[in-house]
């Protein structure tokens, strides 16, 4: 890559961190072209002439979040801490994720979700879903996942989650139930298995 393609990798780069960075905070309506120029030191044409218009400028937004949140909770998959530790890590990495995502640029990212976006589609199948189960294998291995759920039903339970999150009723209420969909997700009804033998 010759040093012209470099810097317009980095500058496209800056433009999209300065648009997640603007459009969390503040919701995707409030913000302008003008005001993520000013953000990423470039100027209303150049912003323009990478993306053609804010619209696809919040598509391809949405996919550099996606990745960068995925690459996070890659790093604590992989991570050598116990199982259990792993979940609160995820856990706690979800629930700031949600509070810290305006609400509007939160309801725009779940209707993309409903609507079965291809990239995210894509990252669901190859990524997040071999990632989850390695998590749930690592859970049976060290007793803390019954062993003697089948990876069949554990996929339908996952299923069931996407299907509610899906749902374009459930878009107001999901970002307030991020903490509590995790602990019915990762806990069940009862709680961890360490406080149900206390």
């Amino acid at each position: 890559m010759d040093g012209y393609q470099k810097r317009r990798d980095q500058k496209k780069k800056d433009i999209l961190r300065s648009a997640v960075d603007l459009f969390l905070t503040y919701g995707i309506q409030k913000v302008s072209i003008a005001e993520i120029a000013s953000k990423a030191n470039v100027s209303q044409v150049t912003i323009y002439n990478y993306f053609g218009s804010k619209h696809n400028l919040v598509e391809e937004m949405l996919v550099f979040y996606l990745d960068q949140i995925w690459s996070e909770y890659e790093k604590m998959l992989t991570n050598d801490m116990p199982f259990i530790e792993k979940i609160k890590s995820v856990m706690f990495a979800k629930i700031d994720s949600a509070n810290n995502v305006h609400p509007d640029t939160f309801t725009h990212f779940m209707k993309k979700y409903a609507t079965g976006v291809p990239y995210l589609e894509k990252m669901m199948q190859e990524k997040i879903m071999p990632g989850l189960m390695t998590l749930i294998e690592e859970g049976k291995q060290q007793g803390y996942v019954d062993p003697g759920l089948s990876n069949e039903s554990i996929l339908v339970f996952i299923q069931m989650f996407k299907d509610y999150m899906q749902k374009e009723e459930a878009f107001p209420h999901l970002q307030k139930m991020t903490g509590d969909l995790n602990k019915l997700f990762f806990y069940g009804l009862v709680g961890s298995k360490h406080n149900w033998e206390e």
